[in-house]
């Protein structure tokens, strides 16, 4: 896999801003990084981690997924949310919500659910299954940032830490010892794992892999990066799990292109190098 590690550098060194990734083949268990420790803007990827310690609440009976809840003017005001476009005052389930933060990266949603899971729980959930370099500091994006705002300023995050928690769902879909180390049950993984794969925001990891290939992901983005992570699957079999994360991302290449879709196309080359390269190893290799 050398080869492919060093077309995944190449890639990356190929360009003006930074970026970070971190991969595991699912069928051999090998992991690989660039920067996997390196704590970066983590964006909407942080949503995959606050789902997750929500599903720890359903299970623990602080929350059911079918519980209505309401949809209120305070939680409307991010221009970045689809929910803030429409009149208030009506309801829908936990678990919907759930949905909407995820396929539709929904503010709205998410600051809801941040203020019932809480915060603490959210940082606990992650510090207890072994995400040392996240922390969860507001509940949805902080307003007026800049392109020069610290990494500190905001909700921060690894490639390495959302790896491996995508790698613990995996997981825990089939093994109940591991779902139990995240706070939930097998079926709460595989209720995770679908929301991921019914994404709507499919520019980054899946946008150059063939038609109808099977990904579950959550993509983020802020004033200077764009990232993705994701588990891309080989008919329905876990294939291998990328994220990437990128900082310093210009508004405008060197090309006169802009960086920022500049950057969605790069994360979505690093992913077809690695399904073209992992997805024809027999998997008994």
């Amino acid at each position: 896999m050398q080869e492919l590690i060093d077309k995944l550098n190449d890639l990356c060194d190929d360009q003006p801003f930074d970026t970070g990734w971190w991969l595991k083949d699912l069928r051999t268990g090998r992991t690989w990084d660039r920067d996997g420790d390196k704590v970066y803007y983590s964006a909407s990827t942080r949503k995959i981690a606050i789902m997750m310690a929500a599903l720890k609440g359903v299970n623990e009976g602080r929350f059911t997924l079918d519980q209505p809840v309401e949809v209120l003017p305070e939680y409307q005001r991010k221009i970045s949310s689809p929910f803030g476009r429409v009149a208030p005052g009506f309801s829908m389930t936990f678990q919907d919500f759930l949905i909407m933060m995820i396929i539709l990266s929904d503010n709205t949603c998410t600051g809801t659910v941040v203020d019932m899971v809480g915060l603490d729980y959210i940082n606990e959930f992650c510090a207890s299954i072994g995400m040392v370099g996240t922390t969860h500091r507001q509940r949805t994006p902080p307003e007026g940032l800049d392109w020069d705002h610290a990494v500190e300023e905001t909700n921060a995050t690894t490639a390495g830490d959302v790896g491996m928690l995508l790698d613990c769902i995996v997981q825990g879909m089939s093994d109940a010892d591991e779902a139990a180390r995240m706070g939930v049950t097998t079926e709460l993984c595989q209720l995770g794992m679908d929301i991921l794969t019914w994404q709507y925001l499919t520019e980054k990891l899946p946008a150059y892999l063939p038609q109808g290939t099977k990904v579950a992901n959550k993509t983020g983005h802020g004033p200077r990066t764009r990232n993705d992570a994701g588990v891309v699957f080989l008919g329905d079999d876990p294939l291998y799990v990328l994220t990437v994360y990128t900082d310093r991302v210009p508004v405008e290449m060197p090309n006169g292109l802009p960086g920022d879709a500049e950057a969605n196309m790069h994360i979505a080359r690093m992913s077809r190098a690695c399904y073209d390269a992992l997805a024809t190893v027999p998997a008994a290799v």
